[in-house]
């Protein structure tokens, strides 16, 4: 994996601590460590299934790990793998033998996106209670996986996504309301087929909950249709997003629109889920590295959320203590946290939430020597740009007045990306193949 970042006295650790968390959110290596075949017994985690009692195996997946993931259950399974499909987000294929890969757009969900989930649909109706099904799970795949319920198109998700992205609402409760209008996800995968299920999952959701991690297509739903109509309202959307989706919700409340898989349905029993990598094996790596660099270092939190700019300035403030002795933590130290944040978009700029960060905690620690901040998206792309996040330093902010970079503007117009280019702020990873959430860094030397 090639790290771009730029030059500075934490460069080369910063470069090695991302390395090697992003190898050890590897999903083809996390899916070898969580599966293996010995003669007809195929081990998934602790669980075992005799391969002399299925008639077919076959996968399915999406997200956009899930090329990876593909890629290792083709070398576990050989022969014994029949074939299938899964969906990754446009540039993150990978070559595969048996399993087709289709390329579809993210975060927005696009007809590409809409027909291989047709595709999907097909394959798994036909199947059987003793054929296995492999469903491989992986963040995005709520965007890549779009399934309209009855009377919704294409055009109306895609208009309903673009508003909950820039609602500020979170990952979970956008996936109440895309449960609510698909098909495929809120268990919808595992009800279209009599398929048995062992859905592998490659966690981006803090917590590692089953319903929210690609919307959860094999998971059950607690949520209802009224939750999703409360959170389009909360968010004041309410009004704003299509006609027919108010209409489904609406008749979902009602009673005339079946609900999501609930807890404790029948087909649950033959649907099994592994949890094979997530963010806090990854922030156990980058701490260790940190701390054989000589570095005191300690593990904030795994569960960072809220809005971008306010986590980025209580990390700077932290940073700013220790500088000034205020906190127990001794220079030289380092600070790891990991989580996702959200941006509530105003404006039309270009930018994401690990930029956004990085712009925040540029304010915060102006003028400050020896410290410098970073945020990284494990998937290698921040947003809808071609960075992975940003690196900033207590001298920021000088060099962005000396270049005529308004970072106070470019923070409040979410135009963040054109702000940290002419800094040369950026990270570049090139898609990393993974999605385990974003990592925080906090240097302080």
């Amino acid at each position: 994996m090639r790290v771009l970042l730029p030059a500075s006295r934490v460069s080369s650790l910063l470069r090695k601590m991302i390395a090697a968390g992003l190898q050890a959110a590897d999903p083809y290596h996390s899916l070898l460590r969580t599966v293996s075949l010995v003669g007809h017994s195929l081990r998934v985690g602790r669980r075992t299934y005799d391969l002399r009692r299925y008639d077919r195996v076959l996968a399915v997946g999406a997200g956009k790990a899930s090329a990876r993931m593909a890629q290792a259950l083709e070398l576990v399974l050989g022969a014994r793998l029949e074939g299938g499909l899964v969906v990754v987000k446009t540039g993150h294929s990978v070559p595969t033998r048996r399993i087709r890969i289709i390329e579809a757009g993210h975060p927005i969900p696009d007809r590409a996106g809409l027909r291989a989930a047709n595709h999907i649909r097909d394959v798994i109706a036909g199947l059987t209670p003793r054929d296995l099904l492999f469903v491989l799970l992986s963040g995005g795949a709520s965007s890549l996986l779009p399934a309209p319920a009855p009377g919704i198109t294409l055009a109306n998700k895609q208009r309903t996504t673009r508003l909950l992205f820039r609602s500020g609402a979170t990952i979970q409760e956008m996936n109440v309301v895309r449960k609510h209008l698909s098909r495929l996800k809120g268990g919808g995968l595992a009800a279209s087929t009599q398929a048995t299920i062992a859905t592998l999952i490659l966690s981006d959701v803090i917590g590692d909950d089953l319903g929210s991690i690609g919307s959860g297509p094999t998971a059950p739903d607690p949520t209802t249709f009224a939750d999703a109509i409360e959170v389009l309202q909360r968010y004041k959307i309410w009004r704003l997003v299509p006609e027919p989706v108010r209409h489904h919700l609406l008749q979902g409340r009602r009673g005339a629109v079946p609900e999501t898989l609930k807890p404790g349905t029948r087909r649950l029993r033959r649907v099994h889920h592994e949890i094979i990598g997530n963010n806090s094996g990854m922030l156990g790596v980058v701490t260790r590295v940190a701390r054989e660099a000589g570095l005191r270092t300690v593990l904030l939190s795994t569960a960072i959320t809220g809005e971008a700019r306010q986590a980025a300035t209580q990390l700077g403030s932290l940073a700013r203590c220790m500088v000034s002795g205020m906190d127990v933590l001794r220079k030289p130290c380092c600070v790891v946290a990991g989580g996702e944040t959200t941006v509530t978009v105003t404006g039309r700029g270009k930018g994401g939430r690990a930029q956004e960060f990085a712009v925040s905690a540029a304010l915060e620690i102006a003028g400050l020597q020896n410290v410098w901040i970073a945020a990284v998206g494990s998937d290698g792309t921040d947003g809808p740009t071609d960075v992975a996040g940003a690196v900033v330093s207590g001298e920021t902010v000088a060099r962005a007045k000396q270049l005529g970079v308004d970072l106070h503007s470019a923070l409040k117009r979410h135009d963040t990306y054109p702000a940290l280019k002419t800094l040369r702020s950026h990270i570049r990873t090139g898609p990393t193949g993974t999605n385990v959430n974003d990592l925080y860094l906090a240097f302080v030397l």
